[in-house]
């Protein structure tokens, strides 16, 4: 009793499970965008809420920096600060491509717009404030560089001119010509130093100007300046007097070496003059007579070296050197030999 099927009942049911296939197959591309659309909204969340989190724990960090006691923490929190620079530009970089997401988000109008707007908008909101903390302890770390800078400066710029005047106000002049000569020489050198220096000390105010009004404003800072300038003005001053209490020394040990080689030769015209003897001989007597020829025209040369003494002499008494009396009388010694 078997009877074959109608062709058409057959077609109709291909057609219908295609159809259904064809509506499961819809259903499941729709499904599947709105998993992938639910995805992507929790991961434009969950890196929102990372972001957040990010910039509340920097924002802590810099609410306890603080800038530094000294030159060397300074320095220290300056290199931490450009690491952490270094990682707000990675981080900024992140946060960007989070808020091209949620602008894609925006733009499909799959899901309610105003939780994902306010999310964008605190975000930003703290991200700025976050860049405008960072700026200002930047600058804050900027300026408490240029103070403590300017402070290991001018402490430096104290220590060796506090060493230049212990140099300057020495009392050794040397004990003879060679040794004062070669003091003279190392303290021109000094007094070139003191000279190089002067521009640095006269700059103090302007650097000063140029710091934070915080730091320029602090009594102790001013009162350094002021005291590296009155410091500057003595070892200037004290430089000066021993550049002419040396050249004074010079010429009291050029003029005593001046007077003993007159006195040497003073010595040996005595000594000549008592042992000679009148000769009897013509021949002699015009070896005596050249002799004495010789004798005036040294006495003339000699009489020139000692009128430079006296004149080396007056000036020394003159200038008030303190050993004007001992000069005077060396004088006075010399030019009662001669004759004066």
């Amino acid at each position: 009793g078997y009877q074959p099927c109608d062709p058409q009942i057959v077609c109709n049911r291909v057609s219908h499970v295609r159809t259904c296939l064809e509506e499961l197959q819809e259903l499941a591309a729709k499904r599947r965008k709105e998993l992938e659309d639910s995805r992507q909204l929790w991961t434009f969340f969950q890196e929102m809420e990372e972001a957040e989190a990010w910039i509340g724990e920097k924002e802590k960090i810099l609410a306890a920096k603080s800038c530094g006691r000294d030159l060397s923490s300074v320095l220290t929190l300056t290199t931490k600060h450009k690491t952490m620079l270094g990682e707000l530009g990675n981080r900024r970089a992140l946060l960007h491509q989070s808020m091209k997401k949620g602008e894609k988000i925006l733009a499909k109008k799959s899901f309610s717009s105003v939780g994902v707007q306010e999310k964008m908008r605190r975000v930003c909101l703290r991200w700025k404030k976050l860049e405008e903390i960072t700026g200002l302890h930047q600058q804050r770390l900027e300026d408490a560089l240029s103070f403590f800078q300017f402070s290991a400066d001018t402490d430096d710029l104290v220590a060796w001119l506090q060493d230049i005047y212990r140099i300057v106000s020495s009392d050794d002049f040397g004990h003879d010509d060679y040794s004062s000569q070669a003091l003279l020489r190392k303290h021109r050198a000094v007094v070139d130093e003191v000279e190089k220096h002067r521009a640095a000390v006269m700059s103090l105010r302007k650097q000063l100007a140029l710091l934070a009004p915080d730091h320029r404003q602090g009594v102790d800072v001013q009162i350094r300046v002021v005291e590296v300038e009155q410091l500057f003005g003595e070892v200037a001053e004290v430089a000066v007097l021993r550049t002419q209490w040396l050249q004074d020394a010079l010429a009291v040990y050029r003029m005593f070496s001046e007077v003993h080689a007159c006195e040497v030769w003073l010595d040996e015209k005595e000594q000549w003059l008592e042992r000679m003897e009148v000769p009897e001989e013509l021949d002699e007597v015009e070896v005596v007579q050249h002799r004495f020829e010789s004798l005036d025209q040294e006495m003339n040369s000699v009489m020139g070296r000692i009128l430079d003494v006296n004149q080396v002499v007056q000036q020394l008494v003159d200038g008030g050197h303190p050993s004007s009396d001992e000069v005077r009388s060396c004088q006075d010694h010399l030019n009662s030999r001669y004759g004066r």
